[in-house]
């Protein structure tokens, strides 16, 4: 005889959309609790398809299915059997529909079925060298274009996704080919007023250059992005002399020059400074920050630096200056 809990994971499944409407807002309800989660668990092999299939309904009935699916892919088990069944697909393909209403809560379901190698794989598209990267190259268009200056920014999230896939070897791998040109569409996000997209903007230039030993002449083609977007949240508060910003490319000694608000959180001063420095671990990397007086940025904004954490990231980037100082010609 069937459970309560069976029933209503049927009832996912019923013609009547009010009875599916009912069952929807139940099953919403109760992955809003542990106790919830786990007894839904029990039935995955029914529910996630369900929820899956509903993703592609009216409005009133897809933003709870899709408000369910975030909630339990918070499960890892779950997450990977989403992974399994295809749901990325699912979520890009409604993503993308002209008239989807739940774009915001897809892209919360990608961050989290991306915290996972299979889901990361699954967005990359592994494996098929069509359609390689297309999602990717898609998620990336959405959130350069889309502004945060609306009421609901729906692509905000995609930032976190960046940051997931870029800890992932083949992910950077897309990011920095040149013929694609993703992360420097992705710098340019770097300024936005909104903190969860510089979050993501930051963490994903930082998981980049884990790579710059292997991908900095990729990294440095990139360099009049990439050099105000690493270097302006660490430069301080100070107003910079001429003969300072003199030895500075254009878009960073004019912003220098001026007073401009400071950059206030200390997470992304650490990640620019970490991306500073793995870049400056290989000489090239160190030359051409010493080309745009970047030691010197990085001497003064130390000085007006109170976070323990970024004045961490700061004396490891000068140490590392100090030391191979013998390798290079210093601006002085």
């Amino acid at each position: 005889m069937a459970t309560e809990l069976e029933e209503l994971v049927d009832f996912l499944s019923s013609p009547s959309p009010q009875v599916t409407k009912a069952a929807v807002d139940i099953v919403r309800g109760l992955t809003g609790s542990d106790d919830g989660l786990r007894s839904l668990a029990n039935y995955a092999n029914k529910v996630l398809p369900s929820l899956s299939r509903l993703l592609s309904a009216t409005k009133e009935i897809s933003e709870p299915a899709a408000e369910a699916l975030v909630n339990l892919s918070q499960n890892s088990g779950l997450a990977a059997k989403m992974v399994d069944m295809g749901i990325v697909k699912t979520a890009m393909d409604v993503l993308y529909k002209p008239d989807s209403s739940i774009s915001r809560l897809l892209v919360m379901l990608l961050v989290n079925l991306t915290q996972f190698d299979a889901g990361i794989t699954s967005l990359l598209q592994t494996g098929d060298e069509k359609m390689q990267g297309l999602y990717v190259m898609k998620l990336v268009r959405s959130f350069c274009r889309s502004s945060s200056e609306i009421r609901e920014d729906a692509f905000e999230h995609v930032g976190s996704i960046l940051v997931n896939i870029s800890k992932n070897e083949a992910g950077r791998k897309l990011l920095l080919d040149p013929k694609r040109g993703l992360l420097k569409q992705i710098i340019r996000q770097y300024d936005s007023p909104n903190s969860l997209r510089r979050k993501g903007v930051y963490g994903t230039i930082r998981n980049c250059c884990f790579d710059a030993e292997n991908e900095l002449q990729n990294l440095l083609l990139m360099s009049e992005f990439l050099w105000p977007a690493l270097l302006l949240p660490v430069a301080g508060n100070k107003v910079y002399s001429e003969q300072d910003t003199s030895k500075m490319p254009l878009e960073l000694g004019s912003v220098l020059s001026i007073e401009r608000e400071p950059v206030v959180d200390p997470d992304i001063r650490v990640q620019a400074l970490e991306a500073i420095y793995l870049i400056s671990l290989q000489e090239a990397g160190r030359r051409a920050f010493w080309s745009v007086n970047g030691p010197r940025i990085v001497q003064v904004g130390y000085e007006d630096e109170e976070d323990p954490k970024a004045m961490e990231a700061y004396e490891q980037l000068g140490s590392l200056l100090i030391h191979s100082s013998g390798t290079e010609e210093p601006s002085t």
